[in-house]
């Protein structure tokens, strides 16, 4: 698989963070743990030399929820606390939604925990702007294996100016069709590889009284990371959004993205999504799913976790995944999806330098080779080259790893544009699908990217 390189803006942290991708879970619950300080070991060969002193560092997660790769990593940090008693965690569990509001208040502020969860692309580019992220170059320097054994262009959306701020811990294809095979075989319906079959699939679902393609875009982000990303990359090209989203000879009102925001409404006005796709969220999608009231829904590769964890078996059993089809005349290319390095640890710009080593142990504990391996196993793609055997993972992830092979990634939009432009976006599709005028809601992205680029 090729990734793309992006270009993205170096952004002011006073903007929103807003992402893709994406991708993750929308749990609800929130937890506030500090682990327990335990006793000193030491490592002294003899009774003279002190044990090792104890460095406490804050970190932040979002692993809230309790799908089996959540609670892998909540053991990993369990077992690192054992493996290193002179580290104390101050740990903050956050949702999602939540973490990205408290951690751009504390960059803000400049009180950013001393570990913490960053994203590819923009988030990283904001913090990085800002001075509030310090390099892991030298971290990675050290440690060649493990750097080199990454897949090509795998830091990029972590890079700023030469300097690497996270690790992968992940690889996200933000979108992806999932669907139920029995559905496509008791109706006669040709899973789709063109527009035209995908109106037809839509037809004859509704005829039938099936939901087409579940949907929840209550949270804003869902509709433009997993459908519009890659629906618009099938217009316009992967060149044309970058040169938007940078303003660079490309605006947003230009007559492609029209057009990629037209073909997004047509699948609204002919009833391809259920009434009240804005009420709930993507697990709301998930659950119609699940519940054999949806012959499809788009997501991105984190909702395979999800599904093994939680979807009836029947309903399992006849799940598969596919891509976006192809576009009548688009200018990008129809063998690719959107998707980005994903979730990776990075630490305080502003943390005290006797704590480095420290939070380097940590960052190497989340994103080193065994944490790599164990995502794999809990059905998590990841960006490290790293073989598991089939039988330790489920058939659907299987079948999504091989399909991931053949493709090429594009841009998420979240991940290249300014939070603001984000914003646009997100909320300018949620007019869309309700009836909106595209070449309205493309002025209102296009202003809303130049105020946020100063171009």
């Amino acid at each position: 698989m090729q990734l793309k390189k992006m270009w993205i803006l170096a952004l002011s942290l006073v903007m929103a963070f807003g992402l893709i991708t994406a991708c993750g879970n929308n749990d609800s619950s929130s937890s506030n743990t500090g682990a327990a300080e335990g006793t000193s070991t030491g490592t002294a060969s003899n009774a003279s030399e002190a044990p090792a002193e104890k460095v406490k560092l804050s970190f932040w997660h979002t692993w809230t929820g309790d799908d089996n790769l959540t609670k892998a990593y909540l053991n990993l940090i369990v077992q690192f606390q054992k493996d290193h008693p002179n580290i104390v965690l101050d740990i903050q569990a956050m949702p999602m939604d939540a973490y990205k509001t408290r951690l751009k208040t504390a960059a803000a502020a400049n009180e950013m925990p001393d570990v913490f969860l960053t994203w590819a692309g923009a988030m990283t580019k904001e913090l990085a702007a800002g001075k509030a992220v310090k390099p892991l170059n030298d971290l990675l320097d050290g440690k060649p294996e493990w750097k080199n054994a990454f897949l090509a262009n795998s830091f990029n959306d972590f890079t700023v100016e030469g300097q690497i701020y996270s690790v992968p811990m992940e690889l996200t294809p933000t979108s992806l069709v999932y669907y139920n095979q029995s559905f496509f075989d008791q109706y006669g319906v040709k899973v789709p590889a063109t527009w035209d079959e995908l109106k037809q699939a839509v037809e004859t679902f509704k005829e039938n009284k099936v939901i087409p393609i579940a949907l929840g875009d209550k949270a804003a982000w869902l509709a433009q990371s997993s459908i519009m990303s890659a629906l618009g990359d099938r217009v316009t090209g992967t060149e044309w959004f970058l040169n938007a989203a940078s303003q660079n000879g490309a605006k947003f009102t230009d007559p492609e993205f029209v057009q990629a925001l037209t073909y997004l409404q047509e699948l609204a006005k002919i009833g391809a999504f259920q009434e009240g796709f804005i009420s709930i969220d993507n697990a709301g999608q998930q659950q119609l799913y699940n519940q054999g009231k949806a012959a499809m829904f788009i997501e991105g590769a984190w909702a395979v976790t999800n599904l093994v964890a939680q979807s009836p078996k029947e309903i399992l059993d006849a799940t598969h995944v596919t891509i976006l089809p192809s576009i009548p005349g688009g200018k990008g290319k129809a063998n690719s999806t959107s998707g980005v390095a994903g979730v990776g640890p990075a630490i305080s710009a502003s943390m005290e330098e006797a704590k480095k080593e420290a939070a380097h142990e940590l960052v190497y504990a989340l994103a080193g080779p065994e944490a790599q391996r164990m995502s794999l196993e809990n059905n998590k793609l990841v960006s490290y080259k790293i073989d598991v055997p089939a039988d330790k993972v489920s058939p659907l992830f299987a079948e999504l790893n091989q399909l991931i092979g053949t493709l090429e990634l594009s841009p998420v939009y979240d991940a290249v544009l300014t939070s603001a432009g984000t914003d646009a976006v997100n909320n300018g599709l949620q007019e869309l699908l309700l009836g909106g005028d595209p070449q309205k809601i493309a002025a209102k992205i296009q202003d809303a990217v130049v105020k946020s680029t100063n171009k």
